[in-house]
């Protein structure tokens, strides 16, 4: 048995010591030393010895480093902990063949067991399950993680700690172009460390899908896709030829370029196994993402969510996620919908309802006979908005469904890692077989397969009513027979998040102006944009068969969209494409307004261009509330665009309603949403067609040979701009001091094989004191890069113009961009300056500055910096950046009421403090005004949520939780953030 004996300071001399062995990873805390005589000392990365008997020692970890005394011990604790085999895994003897006829190809029949709890445990948690059982070694997974899990009914509210070992991950250009960039730079800092820099690569398949660089430039034309792809290729050259370096340096590195599509439905339809078949080994396929939205997958019975950049690429590199077992929330779906419900509508109601019920930090997943009424494109939508409504995951079990949907997608999977031969019925049968053996196998009508939950909630489909979500905020529901009332409410409400704060006198201005030869008017509430886009809705074929038809039935009774609003069609793959235009109804679309405009995420990430000159004169002029309405799952404050102040998520068929009408502000039940040119008044209900009419053309037109023919391009190498590209095939990357994109962060400066103590926080200033909800938006925006900006301030001191600014999403490769874009978010709302703007006071001074020139200001003096937030701070998507950011800027510890899951490990891992108001205490209720010095004193024994004492300079104290939830997350603490954890493991 191991037992803890303390660090090498306090090792006694009269022990016989027969081996010193350092080891990967940190061991769990065991019980009290027991002197021995001929024990081993196993040193872990914490520089933390155990002992063990030499037996046990060279049984269970195979490599002794040396026979000697413990002479320079301390110096050699950072050294690399290596282990040179593999212990037998104790599970062992529940491998058995699938087929018996095929006795190579097994699995862990995790039935075989022979424990009565297995049948209870959530289909999710049974993934969990397995991945223990199989990846158990007794080191980075151990029998007792195993025991853990099964015990799930007990252990789920105990704030447990389990590893998972996904089977893969995916990036999209964004959160990628970073991972890679810390690859590269990793290689060079191991390198310098004396290490072999081609360790650093990852050993989990990696997929990264081009799909956020596009932006909606052009719109209403042909060309438009054609233009729009030509200039994302020539803004994003360097970020591209980076990429496909990234593709030679790295192997396990798949890119999928760009114009593929967007991420998730590629994932969807192309890239998903659903039960891999590697190595010998039958298992079910999952991954995490460096995208919230992964959680898409789960709508196929793939468990997936989203993770931090950095956490993503310690996955890559073979690190389990270390991750407390969660509570799973049981969603009973029953009911039929209405035949004019479209999934979009059972969406934003599901995430209103589950944000009503609190699931932050849980697994949610779906049963009962409801479910058998969904799609598969159905259930994807819903999972997809899983960080909408807070959950970690949102997942629906393998079922029939599930498999029919297997045969209508793709038939070939080629991957550099591995050979998928497709989804043919060969393969179909033994995802079946394989999933029925180990209990996954789902039938929704079956109560008896029903298992445990933490705890129920229901929802019957027959009560959704269509709707949409807004302003501000996509949990905030609002029935579209009462958007109307709920604008107009808006409109004179306090400011926030409901609320715009137009005086009275001002809610009927209205401002004219001239488009194209015409004049037209703008009011509050008046549509500017109008978008079919993201991954939520592009992916389902009911919603966008559904926009066609029913811009078909517009184009017929003689409607139209007026021409100063800027429509566009950002389909999630070519799938969507080819449908849209073989069921006929593509040519509709495009009398509407809504051309192709790109295969990416586009409006729905903020990519959506620039407005038309008069357009934004007229909302300037007129201090107007310009509504945006897109098929979106995000709509925070100066996301979409910094010229629409309210934009509303809508299903895409009431993205070309609202278009239509021209304004948020109707009633579609009592007014009509147009007069045509004969001065007939035409009602919402004329054109709207039903769920029957959609699924015909469905069963038509939405046939596997699309999927085919779209997916096997991708291996076609039909991106002839892509393959044409030329790129460095060194394993270290050249850095180019010149480029804008791609430089070599500064994160691992300095970084030395000895570990360093953990350091306390004397007299920090307050850089920012914040309210509730702090988007990830706010704090690291992916929009443009304002002209008035630090950023742009930078990038013209390189001798760009504006018009080559590009986006702060596309510059995440540069970290003197991104520090600069750091809290550069317009509709920031900072409590020192009272209003929204990206700035703050410099306490020592007074000033109004900037805030990254503030927080410069405050690093040149030696000064560190806190941030005071409310709650759920970090909501929205997964990004680096937003923990990055704030780390360059000299941020060393946030206090918040609560934190959006993702953004919390993000803060973890690049070894920024998420301290937690205990609870009850906000910074009101403890009297802080944030213009107080702060002082944090970190104890030498640090357990995961320990509480601290913060220490103000007016004399006052409060406490405050440290927000590192398991014993893996204080590792990384230690170390200074995951990624210099990870360098110096493999140095």
């Amino acid at each position: 048995m191991l037992r803890s004996v303390g660090t090498s300071r306090n090792i006694t001399t009269s022990r016989r010591v027969v081996a010193v062995m350092r080891l990967q990873g940190d061991l769990p805390t065991a019980d009290k030393h027991q002197r021995r005589s001929g024990c081993a000392l196993l040193l872990d990365a914490k520089g933390v010895l155990w002992a063990t008997s030499l037996l046990e020692c060279l049984t269970r970890f195979c490599f002794v480093i040396s026979p000697t005394l413990l002479t320079n011990l301390e110096s050699c604790t950072d050294a690399q902990p290596r282990m040179s085999a593999t212990v037998r895994n104790p599970f062992q003897h529940i491998v058995e063949p699938l087929d018996l006829n095929d006795p190579k190809q097994q699995f862990y029949n995790l039935s075989k067991l022979g424990d009565p709890r297995y049948a209870r445990l959530p289909f999710s948690i049974r993934v969990l399950l397995e991945s223990a059982v199989r990846n158990c070694d007794e080191f980075l997974v151990k029998r007792s993680d195993v025991e853990s899990i099964l015990n799930w009914k007990q252990t789920q509210t105990q704030t447990v700690e389990v590893p998972f070992r996904p089977a893969r991950v995916i990036l999209q250009d964004f959160t990628g172009v970073p991972a890679v960039v810390d690859f590269a730079a990793m290689r060079d800092a191991v390198t310098k460390l004396g290490g072999d820099p081609e360790k650093i690569n990852p050993v989990c398949p990696a997929d990264l899908v081009i799909d956020h660089s596009i932006q909606v430039d052009f719109n209403r034309k042909s060309d438009s896709l054609h233009k729009n792809q030509d200039l994302e290729f020539d803004r994003n050259r360097e970020r591209f030829q980076f990429l496909k370096w990234g593709s030679k340096a790295f192997k396990n590195l798949r890119i999928i370029p760009p114009g593929s599509g967007i991420v998730h439905q590629v994932n969807l339809e192309y890239l998903a196994r659903v039960v891999f078949n590697q190595d010998g080994f039958f298992y079910p396929d999952s991954l995490v993402g460096t995208d919230s939205h992964t959680t898409m997958i789960d709508g196929l019975g793939v468990l997936g969510w989203g993770v931090g950049g950095i956490e993503a690429e310690a996955v890559m590199l073979g690190q389990p996620i270390s991750m407390v077992l969660p509570e799973v929330v049981g969603y009973k779906l029953s009911g039929k919908p209405d035949k004019f419900i479209t999934s979009t509508d059972i969406v934003l109601t599901v995430t209103k309802h589950l944000r009503q019920v609190g699931v932050v930090g849980k697994f949610v997943e779906f049963f009962g006979p409801g479910v058998a009424q969904l799609s598969i494109a159905d259930r994807a939508t819903i999972a997809n908005m899983c960080p909408e409504y807070g959950a970690t995951a949102a997942f629906f079990p393998v079922d029939d469904v599930s498999i029919q949907y297997l045969k209508q997608t793709v038939l070939k999977v080629c991957l550099h890692f591995c050979i998928y031969l497709g989804r043919e019925a060969e393969k179909q049968a033994y995802i079946t077989k394989y999933l029925k053996a180990v209990a996954m196998f789902r039938d929704y009508t079956d109560v008896a397969q029903d298992p445990d939950f933490t705890t129920v909630v229901e929802l019957d489909l027959t009560t959704v009513v269509p709707c949409c979500s807004g302003p501000k905020r996509p949990q905030d529901r609002i029935a579209v027979s009462n958007m109307k009332t709920d604008f107009e409410a808006c409109l004179g409400a306090k400011q926030g998040f409901k609320g715009f704060q137009v005086a009275q006198k001002h809610h009927n201005t209205v401002v004219p102006f001239h488009f194209n030869g015409s004049e037209y008017f703008l009011s509050h509430g008046s549509v500017v944009i109008a978008a079919i886009t993201s991954c939520t809705n592009t992916s389902n074929p009911s919603v966008m068969l559904g926009a066609g038809l029913l811009a078909k039935k517009a184009i017929e009774c003689g409607l139209s969209v007026k021409p100063y609003i800027k429509t566009s069609l950002s389909p999630g793959s070519g799938v969507v494409t080819s449908y849209l235009k073989e069921s006929g109804v593509m040519e509709y679309l495009s009398q509407l307004g809504f051309e192709v405009v790109g295969y990416g995420c586009m409006t729905c990430i903020g990519n959506s261009g620039p407005l038309p000159v008069p357009v934004v004169e007229a909302i300037t002029q007129g201090e107007l509330v310009a509504a945006g309405i897109l098929s979106g799952n995000r709509n925070f404050e100066g996301r979409v665009h910094p010229n629409t102040r309210a934009n509303y998520l809508a299903s895409p068929p009431l993205v070309i309603a609202y278009a239509i009408a021209g304004t948020v502000k109707i009633d579609f039940e009592n007014e009509p949403i147009a007069v045509n040119c004969e001065g007939k008044a035409i009602f919402l209900r004329d054109i709207w067609p039903t769920r029957e009419e959609i699924q015909a053309v469905e069963r038509t037109f939405v046939i596997p040979s699309m999927f085919k023919e779209v997916y096997e391009k991708i291996d076609q190498k039909v991106n002839k701009r892509w393959e044409a590209l030329d790129a460095p095939s060194d394993k270290l990357y050249t850095w180019d001091p010149k480029s804008t994109y791609i430089k070599s962060p500064p994160f691992f400066d300095g970084l030395t094989k000895k570990l360093q103590p953990p350091k306390s926080i004397h007299d920090a200033c307050v850089l920012l004191s914040l309210g509730d909800s702090v988007t990830t938006d706010h704090i690291s925006p992916a929009g443009n890069i304002a002209r008035n900006s630090s950023a742009a301030r930078y990038l013209t001191n390189r001798g760009l113009n504006s018009r080559d600014y590009n986006s702060y999403g596309s510059r995440r490769g540069n970290d003197a961009v991104m520090a600069r874009g750091t809290f550069a978010n317009i509709r920031l709302f900072n409590k020192f300056i009272n209003k929204q703007a990206p700035q703050t006071i410099h306490l020592p001074t007074g000033e109004t500055m900037d805030v990254f020139d503030a927080a410069e200001r405050y690093q040149q003096a030696g000064i560190p910096l806190m941030v005071l937030a409310g709650k759920e701070y970090g909501s929205g998507s997964s990004r680096d950046w937003a923990a990055k950011g704030p780390f360059l800027l000299g941020i060393m510890a946030v206090v918040a009421e609560s934190y959006e899951r993702i953004h919390r490990s993000n803060l973890v891992g690049m070894g920024v403090i998420p301290l937690q108001y205990l609870a009850g205490d906000t910074a009101d209720s403890l009297g802080l005004t944030g213009r107080e010095r702060y002082t944090i004193i970190m104890p030498e024994q640090l357990t995961p949520r320990m509480i601290v004492d913060v220490k103000l300079d007016t004399g006052k104290t409060f406490q405050a939780r440290m927000r590192f939830d398991t014993d893996v997350e204080l590792a990384y603490f230690r170390h200074g953030g995951i990624l210099n954890y990870m360098i110096r493991k493999m140095s």
